[in-house]
């Protein structure tokens, strides 16, 4: 019998720029980072990516969405968790050059969960 893959849910605070990339990419995938933008940070706690989306990027984009999607737990499981501050503060650190074989692991689709302007 096969079925699913046992999935970690992430979260990722993101404004309207980055949100648009992603919907051109049928909500399957994150889009390249910048030069300037070595990692990509997906969170592991909704509210961490609550506060990011409401308190930077509407001050910064106008707007701040929060994603949720899931990924594959054993592939996932390669990247350590990162503490960012307090111990709801959690990250996963994925290199830019791995985004692509981060991206084929997500199982569904990227979902807007919360929008703030």
């Amino acid at each position: 019998m096969t079925g699913r893959p046992p999935t970690t849910t992430l979260w990722r605070p993101t404004g309207p720029v980055e949100l648009d990339l992603v919907r051109g990419l049928d909500w399957r995938a994150w889009p390249p980072r910048l030069p300037e933008q070595p990692i990509f940070y997906p969170v592991l706690d909704e509210d961490y990516a609550i506060r990011i989306a409401r308190d930077w990027n509407v001050k910064h984009d106008g707007a701040g969405f929060v994603t949720r999607f899931e990924v594959d737990s054993d592939f996932v499981s390669r990247y350590p968790v990162q503490r960012a501050g307090g111990r709801t503060i959690l990250e996963l650190w994925v290199p830019a050059e791995e985004l692509d074989e981060f991206n084929a692991h997500i199982v569904g689709a990227i979902e807007v969960v919360h929008e703030f302007r």
